[in-house]
Formats: C-alpha cells, sequence, structure tokens
C-alpha cells in the first residue's frame, strides 16, 4: 500500500510540474472553478489562428472564376459565410463555459453514453480527413519556399520529409496542450497583421481595379452556393468550441463569446477570400491549381511570396494543432484510456499517412478538397443540430455523470442510449446526404431542388436534426451533482 501511495504522490507531484510548465495533462473530466480565469477577449487570437489558411485564397478565386460572381458579391460572401458558420460556433461554445469540459464530453450528457459513440465516431473520422488537407496544404508551402529559395526540386523523398516534419510539428504543439496552442496562436495574430498590410499594399499598387470592378454580376444562387462552400470549413469546429472555451469562468459573457469568436474569424477570412477574388482577374489558374500553394507562390514577387507562405505554413500547422487537439479529447470519449498527448497521436499518425497518400496519388488537390468539405459540413451539423436545441433547454452539466459510463450514471438513459437525440442525429444526417452533391457522391435530391441546387444540404441537415429533437420525447434534465467530486478520467 506505501508503494502505491508513493507512486500515485509521484504521479501527482509530475502532473503538476507538467502544469506548471504548460504541458496541459488534463482529459476530459471537467475543470475546476478554481482553475478557470480570463476573458472571453482571449479566444480572438484563437479564431484568427483558425483561419489562417491559403484556402481561402484559393477559394475567394474560385467565386469569381468557378462561380462568376463579381468583387461586391464576393465580399458579400466573404461577410456572410463566417457570420453564419462561426456564429454557431460561437453559441456552441457556451456550452464550454457552462459544463468546464470538452464538446464531445458534453454531449454525453444529450446522446448518452453509448449513443455518444456514434456521432463521435464519425465526427473523429471526419477530422482525420480535415487534418490531413491541413497537412498536405502546409507541406506544399514547406516544399514551396524550398523552391524559390533554393531551386530545390519536389521529388517523392521530400514530399514525405516535409509532411513528416509538418505533422510532428503540429504533434508537439497540440500535445503540450491549450497553453502552448493559446502562445502561438497570439503570435501568429501578429505576423498574420503584418502580412495583410504587405498584401494590400501589393494589391493596391498593382490590380487593374477597373478589370475587377468591371466584372459583371454572377447569379444569387451561385451566391449562396459560395457562401454555404466557406461556411462549411467553418462549421467544422463547432463540435471543438468548447474545449476552448471550457477554461472561462463561468460568469463569463456569452454574447462576447459568439462575438469573438465570429470577429476573429471574419478578421481572417473576409481579407483573404477578396484576395483571392481580386488576384483571380490576372490569375485566374490560382482557382483551379492542383497545387494552389506553389501557384500562389509563384504568382507573386520573391519579396511578398516568401513571407506569405512562410505565414501560410504557421497558420495551417495552428489550425492542425487545435484540430489534433480537439481531436485527443474525442478520442477519449470513445473510449481510449490513454493520456490526451498520446491520444492525439493516433490523429497524428493517420494524418501523415492520408497526407502521403493525397499528395502522391490525387489528381485534383482542390476537387478532393471541396468533395470533403462538403461531406464534412453534413457530419457535423447533424451533431450541431442536435446539440445546439439541447442547449436551449440545459444550463448545466453534470460533471460526475459525464465520466460515469457505467448503467447507474445519469447520463445512461435507455441502455446507453437518448433515443430522441440518437434518432433525430441519424434523420438529419441522411437528410443532408440526400441534398448533398460532390465529386465522390451525388444524393438522390442533390440537383432537382433549391436546397441541393445552392449546396444548402447541410443546412437542411441542422434544421431536420433540430427540429426532431425539439419535439421528440426526451429524458428530463439531470441537475448537477451538488458537491459531487467527478471520478478522475484520462
Amino acid at each position: 500500500m506505501g508503494t502505491t501511495a508513493g507512486h500515485d504522490g509521484a504521479l501527482e507531484h509530475l502532473e503538476e510540474s507538467l502544469e506548471h510548465h504548460g504541458l496541459e495533462t488534463r482529459g476530459i473530466e471537467p475543470v475546476p472553478d478554481a482553475e478557470r480565469g480570463g476573458t472571453p477577449r482571449g479566444l480572438l487570437p484563437t479564431w484568427i489562428a483558425a483561419n489562417i489558411t491559403v484556402l481561402l485564397v484559393t477559394m475567394g478565386a474560385g467565386l469569381v472564376v468557378s462561380f462568376g460572381l463579381n468583387f461586391w458579391q464576393s465580399l458579400v460572401v466573404g461577410t456572410a459565410a463566417p457570420i453564419v458558420s462561426y456564429g454557431l460556433v460561437g453559441l456552441i461554445g457556451i456550452a464550454g463555459k457552462r459544463g468546464g469540459a470538452p464538446g464531445m464530453a458534453l454531449s454525453r450528457a444529450v446522446f448518452g453514453q453509448r449513443g455518444n459513440l456514434l456521432p463521435g465516431g464519425l465526427i473523429w473520422v471526419a477530422r482525420w480527413g480535415w487534418e490531413t488537407i491541413n497537412a498536405v496544404t502546409g507541406a506544399y508551402a514547406l516544399l514551396a519556399v524550398l523552391g524559390i529559395l533554393f531551386g530545390i526540386r519536389r521529388n517523392t523523398a521530400l514530399v514525405v520529409v516535409a509532411l513528416l516534419l509538418f505533422v510532428i510539428t503540429t504533434f508537439a504543439i497540440s500535445g503540450m496542450g491549450i497553453r502552448a496552442v493559446r502562445y502561438c496562436n497570439r503570435w501568429a495574430t501578429w505576423l498574420f497583421a503584418a502580412l495583410s498590410l504587405l498584401v494590400l499594399g501589393y494589391l493596391i499598387a498593382t490590380t487593374d481595379w477597373a478589370e475587377v470592378f468591371g466584372r459583371p454580376a454572377g447569379p444569387a444562387a451561385a451566391m449562396v452556393t459560395g457562401a454555404g462552400l466557406i461556411a462549411a470549413g467553418g462549421m467544422s469546429w463547432a463540435p471543438a468550441a468548447p474545449d476552448f472555451t471550457r477554461y472561462l469562468p463561468g460568469t463569463a459573457s456569452s454574447a462576447a463569446i459568439v462575438r469573438n469568436t465570429v470577429g476573429g474569424a471574419g478578421i481572417v477570412v473576409l481579407p483573404m477570400v477578396l484576395t483571392g477574388a481580386v488576384m483571380a482577374s490576372a490569375t485566374p489558374g490560382l482557382a483551379r491549381a492542383a497545387d494552389p500553394v506553389s501557384f500562389l507562390g509563384a504568382a507573386l514577387p520573391l519579396w511578398l511570396a516568401v513571407p506569405y507562405l512562410l505565414v501560410t505554413l504557421v497558420g495551417m500547422l495552428l489550425i492542425n494543432a487545435m484540430s489534433m487537439y480537439s481531436a485527443g479529447f474525442t478520442a477519449q470519449t470513445l473510449g481510449f484510456r490513454v493520456h490526451r498527448h498520446w491520444a492525439v497521436s493516433v490523429n497524428a499518425v493517420i494524418s501523415l499517412v492520408l497526407g502521403g497518400v493525397l499528395m502522391l496519388a490525387a489528381t485534383s488537390f482542390l476537387g478532393s478538397f471541396i468533395a470533403f468539405l462538403s461531406l464534412l459540413a453534413v457530419a457535423f451539423s447533424a451533431w450541431v443540430g442536435v446539440f445546439g436545441v439541447d442547449m436551449l433547454r440545459r444550463r448545466e452539466y453534470d460533471g460526475a455523470a459525464l465520466l460515469d459510463t457505467t448503467p447507474a450514471g445519469a447520463y445512461w438513459y435507455r441502455a446507453g442510449f437518448s433515443p430522441a437525440a440518437v434518432a433525430a442525429w441519424a434523420l438529419g444526417l441522411a437528410t443532408g446526404l440526400v441534398f448533398t452533391t460532390c465529386d465522390w457522391f451525388t444524393g438522390p435530391l442533390a440537383t432537382n431542388n433549391p436546397v441541393g441546387r445552392y449546396g444548402l444540404g447541410w443546412i437542411a441537415t441542422i434544421v431536420v436534426s433540430g427540429l426532431l429533437y425539439a419535439v421528440l420525447p426526451k429524458p428530463a434534465v439531470v441537475p448537477a451533482s451538488a458537491g459531487k467530486p467527478a471520478p478522475l478520467a484520462v
């Protein structure tokens, strides 16, 4: 007994030391009130960093070249997309300060301990694809910089090394935890601000503005479709939103959480989309390039291309670090009994393997990306519809019940499932797929109605899953256990 106690004491001392030096060791267990602090303003650099990706520039060019929109329509799309998608992300983030736990752990209160495995498993797999896309884009940026500065030509070995370096760095940042992520995000925010001024000055001086403003307007339907595609990327953060608000005190302003989430995203999304829309007048190939990062590097002057690609590389590292940070929690809620940083390593290995396949075998990177976004939005939206409606009736979460996976737990419901939540999620997901079309999949109602033609399958998913959950009979809301300590979780 004495040996065990000594071991436990040593382990506790080690974990306290790691926490003090910035390595987060907390898993999915709720954060105690005494350890919460900060203000919602701290979310601003988080959501700025979450959107520093050259793919937004490529999609902005696509609005002009592929969708036929003009500058003003692109402005509307670039404004509306982050407001809609990150407005939902911010609203879901309110649950984090209420329950102090990651999003997919809080989800147990909605779906049941076993029922949560269904959306949790799908969201975890979807994150593989998201992290793969990010890793590939980051590796492309590194290869482009090497090509510009040193004339190094790409080959299979170099592709693998670049991808490996990117994934290892991502794993290191996400493995250290929330403090490391926040620290890096603050620096990325300043780097992006400085670069934006350089790009703005370059565009003002070199762009043929008469041609940009002289483009005819495209159809309204194309605006809706374009906004939906850009918003789809934002929607992927919704289940992870509580992961970044769980350390806020319960008294933090809900309105400020939403405002800083939308503001952080909008500061980046709008200028990057407009950058792509403006550059498309001189370089229309940007919208369809197999390797958009290298194409963009070649289209810019050397003095601007290198810092731009470097900031893109940093941005993609942080996006992937944030995604893997949340994916570690998701893996734990699925039953992987390992510390969070080891759970993160699973996603790191998967993104490395899938990224290698995409870089070496895929023929159309952008086509694969858009197809993935279309399916990703539906997968995440089904969960958002159910979880969001549940937030309207639930103001707190039972921390002990979240971690109690036995039939005696308050969130066990019927054989571990909440029938209303699972049914609403499944039917909402099926509805969204019926209205979705992409390179990989075409639903039976994807082309002969406005919902399918305008790419609004993800909106239909939220509406159907949310309404069904609202009207179906649900288990009673379980009050939080007053003063009851939560069981230890890894």
